[in-house]
């Protein structure tokens, strides 16, 4: 897909919306936001897809979306606008607090909805606005409604509130079967790998587990793991490319992979090989850690 195409196109964000409450400051959360930000800043015609309360949180977000010239779609609903307690006491490792009951699990499926899924490029969702019946509706009939030639990417990201998982595996295998770009992390790769019982290998390693995964969803074809400190792979079809993780001053890591993701998938709709396309991601995910701001400009000379 080349670049004057995909700019006419849309580069969805879809899923939960909210506020990331810090033990002394809050600041606009959600993966879908994150992606979509750092994807427009590789060229592309990025939006936000959720759902807001009638309330202060819900204006306070519209105005956040605003000021960082992020389009949106953002449905009133009857519920009030999400919110996260996150904990830092740990470092590089934040935990969080999830409200559930609020307005990201219920996005509504409209006919506006539809018309942005039929001029979609690229469209990230997760597994945590799919909690909710009504968004994990809404996320399975975007997705059906895209185009052939869209980027389909599963951030997987599993969360859990007090050992309580906000997931189930009916909706990870249905949002597996739809997806044609898969994002993990280490830990979730062998979540997956035990779940779909891919391998009684003990020594099973990174490319062995993601392959099998590949192969018993073919619809997937590039697996993106994160790994920390550790550096990341990515495997496509017939290629695969890793990268170490640069060593960095760490400020936040809270919208890191997230930014990740959206580099990622940036670069590929402007003609970048896969291998240049992790290097940027992987550059540009670095440099958001060094900043205290999950979404900082990126520098021009990151995005090459």
């Amino acid at each position: 897909m080349n670049q004057k195409i995909s700019n006419m196109r849309h580069v969805v964000g879809l899923g939960e919306l909210l506020w990331d409450c810090f033990p002394n400051y809050r600041r606009m959360g959600g993966a879908p936001a994150n992606f979509a930000y750092h994807a427009a800043q590789f060229g592309h015609k990025a939006k936000v897809i959720s759902a807001i309360g009638d309330d202060e949180n819900g204006k306070a977000l519209v105005k956040e979306l605003e000021a960082h010239q992020l389009p949106y779609h953002l449905d009133c609903v009857d519920l009030p606008t999400g919110t996260v307690r996150v904990d830092t006491s740990v470092k590089n490792d934040p935990k969080y607090t999830i409200k559930t009951d609020v307005a990201w699990s219920v996005i509504p499926f409209t006919v506006e909805l539809a018309e942005i899924a039929r001029s979609c490029c690229a469209v990230c969702y997760g597994t945590l606005a799919q909690y909710g019946s009504v968004s994990r509706e809404t996320i399975g009939l975007f997705l059906d409604a895209v185009p052939n030639d869209c980027y389909k990417i599963y951030d997987i990201n599993l969360r859990d509130n007090s050992g309580e998982a906000l997931y189930s595996i009916g909706t990870i295998k249905s949002s597996l079967s739809k997806c044609n770009v898969l994002k993990v992390n280490i830990g979730e790769l062998d979540y997956l790998t035990k779940v779909f019982s891919l391998s009684n290998d003990e020594e099973k390693n990174v490319e062995v587990c993601s392959r099998l995964l590949m192969e018993r969803f073919n619809n997937v074809k590039i697996i993106i793991v994160t790994m920390g400190t550790d550096g990341s792979w990515i495997f496509g079809s017939e290629e695969s490319s890793f990268q170490p993780t640069p060593k960095v001053e760490v400020k936040d890591v809270v919208g890191a992979g997230d930014s990740f993701t959206g580099a990622f998938v940036g670069s590929l709709l402007n003609g970048k090989g896969l291998r240049d396309a992790h290097r940027i991601a992987v550059n540009v995910s670095a440099y958001v850690c060094t900043q205290p701001d999950g979404m900082p400009i990126i520098p021009e000379n990151l995005k090459h």
